[in-house]
């Protein structure tokens, strides 16, 4: 898996004025709350590709199960 800071070539000097920015922005508070949004953001939307994801996978053995069964009755 890549880590997500060398996606974008962040270093530790870049990722530490990114998290002081965002606790100067949302506050120690407000901190876990954004935290907790994001990580049902990201729940929700790997829900969502892997639902997507399952249903190509069943039209595709569908698919390869009539062309199968086309075969067959010939």
């Amino acid at each position: 898996m890549i880590h997500p800071a060398l996606l974008f070539n962040l270093g530790m000097q870049e990722l530490l004025v990114i998290m002081i920015v965002i606790l100067l922005l949302f506050g120690g508070k407000k901190i876990p709350e954004l935290m907790r949004g994001m990580g049902k953001g990201i729940r929700e939307f790997n829900n969502a590709k892997n639902s997507l994801e399952s249903e190509i996978k069943d039209g595709i053995r569908e698919a390869e199960r009539k062309e199968v069964d086309k075969k067959v009755e010939r």
